[in-house]
């Protein structure tokens, strides 16, 4: 087993799931460096499996009437400034520019780190009266934050992500859309990625710049450490205020909107990396696989023409697996050998692969192998569609159950400070009662470099029972969610 490592020139997750990470997104062909620092290609590979996010998640934006837009990605600083505990919050990871050719300009201008303020400038002019409201837009961009520590598709100086945008005439209309956008995202990861998240409400201390509440979805890696792989913020009437988006109600009187945003990155790839891949690279779920299925002709040599009966069987089963809208690829590469197309295949996660040689068009069959699990059969080419499904429909349940398991091993339930670093320093989500009180969740952070990760949503409920801070010993009504964050 040593010498496969080795070939694959990988880094074992079990042993170190950092290096085996850098690894994996470079082998994997999904990224590469570039000489702007903390910036990546996202290459094509990786690229595939966000253009499928993106479709699936589109479409749920779509039926819900939001359209798709495009802001400029350059803001005025003053626009930034506009909103006071927004700017304090992004100041530190703003990139400038201050000047264009020798022009020093009076009004430096962002990147953008996120376009709310750009965006609301905007719904000023858009907004007069209550018809011209719902507004419910999105815009599939880059962003630029300047990370200090940064790591391909978890931190990264520029990434792409979507950001939702919407404006409403009363609150009841904005929550409704806030708690949408956060359960777009839990079906997004969960039907499609694989992946059981939490869902809930950050602290005050964890919040979006600026709203008046942030709610997550929370993913605990293998490692136990936490990924914020998703956000909807309750922005209430603050950006409206600050920008001046106001309308007259229906009798006349002046109102400000209520307003929601919403964004989910490429960070999801980071999260299927990490989530379902193994000793021997990535486990790509179906449901977002650029290729569900790799079929290999097993070519000998001298043998032409029994090789050409090899490849048009091939060819004949994959124009019926693609005619079934499954996403197939024949690797017809003659020149490594077998064993190494095993082996990048599996490092690249394709969820079955199909091995076609002499013995398997003789018999009209073929051999099946499941990523997941490497298990091996010989299934006859009658029906083969059905079964290919059935299998993907198989190991994507089969990664969401083994996500999940994983989340309820991971997450411990304490009332004592001293169990409570134990299992954060083991590596793992801990749930306990919180004050809420900024000063305690700065402390706690400080001892144990854990902060918390969300109130979920079941936990929320005011039901009489309380139970005393973790740290302070004071009253407290909830229980969180602590953990380290990536």
């Amino acid at each position: 087993m040593k010498e496969s490592f080795e070939k694959r020139g990988l880094t074992k997750k079990s042993e170190n799931i950092s290096d085996w990470y850098n690894d994996v997104v470079l082998r994997a062909d999904l990224c590469d460096y570039t000489d702007v620092k903390g910036s990546m290609i996202i290459k094509p590979y990786a690229y595939l499996i966000w253009e499928n996010i993106q479709k699936e998640l589109d479409k749920m934006f779509k039926e819900d009437n939001i359209q798709n837009c495009y802001f400029p990605m350059l803001i005025p600083m003053s626009l930034i400034k506009k909103e006071k505990e927004h700017v304090e919050g992004f100041a530190p990871e703003l990139l400038t520019v201050d000047k264009i050719g020798d022009e020093k300009l009076n009004d430096p201008l962002v990147l953008r780190p996120t376009s709310e303020t750009i965006m609301y400038k905007a719904f000023s002019n858009w907004v007069q009266g209550y018809r011209d409201l719902p507004i419910k837009i999105n815009q599939w961009c880059n962003v630029f934050r300047a990370e200090k520590r940064t790591y391909p598709f978890l931190r990264t100086a520029e990434f792409l992500w979507q950001e939702g945008h919407c404006a409403f005439a009363n609150n009841e209309d904005n929550l409704q859309m806030v708690f949408k956008a956060l359960n777009w995202y839990k079906d997004i990861y969960e039907k499609y990625l694989g992946i059981s998240v939490y869902i809930g409400l950050k602290s005050q201390s964890e919040k979006f710049a600026g709203a008046k509440n942030t709610y997550s979805i929370e993913i605990v890696m293998p490692n136990g450490k936490a990924l914020q792989a998703g956000t909807s913020h309750d922005l209430s009437d603050n950006f409206s205020k600050a920008f001046n988006v106001n309308f007259l109600d229906e009798k006349g009187k002046k109102q400000f909107a209520f307003q929601s945003s919403f964004g989910l990155s490429t960070r999801s790839i980071a999260a299927i990396i990490l989530a379902h891949g193994d000793d021997s690279g990535l486990i790509m779920p179906p449901n977002v696989a650029p290729i569900q299925v790799v079929i290999l002709p097993i070519i000998k040599k001298a043998q032409n023409e029994t090789n050409r009966d090899v490849v048009d069987y091939a060819n004949s089963l994959n124009k019926k697996l693609k005619d079934k809208g499954i996403r197939t690829f024949i690797d017809n590469d003659d020149i490594h050998s077998l064993g190494y197309k095993i082996n990048e295949w599996e490092l690249k996660g394709v969820p079955i692969r199909i091995e076609i040689g002499n013995n398997e068009v003789e018999n009209n069959m073929v051999r099946i192998v499941r990523r997941d699990d490497f298990v091996k059969q010989d299934v006859a080419i009658d029906g083969l569609e059905n079964t290919i499904k059935n299998i993907l429909e198989n190991i994507q349940s089969g990664l969401f159950t083994k996500s999940e398991k994983l989340k309820l091993e991971k997450t411990k339930d304490t009332d004592n400070y001293s169990d409570f670093k134990k299992f954060i320093e083991e590596g793992n989500f801990v749930r306990s009662y919180f004050c809420e009180d900024k000063e305690c969740e700065n402390k706690i952070k400080e001892e144990t470099k854990a902060v918390t990760r969300c109130l979920e949503f079941d936990q929320m409920n005011d039901d009489g029972v309380e139970g005393k801070c973790i740290y302070c010993g004071k009253r407290s009504k909830h229980k969180w969610l602590f953990g380290k964050s990536y």
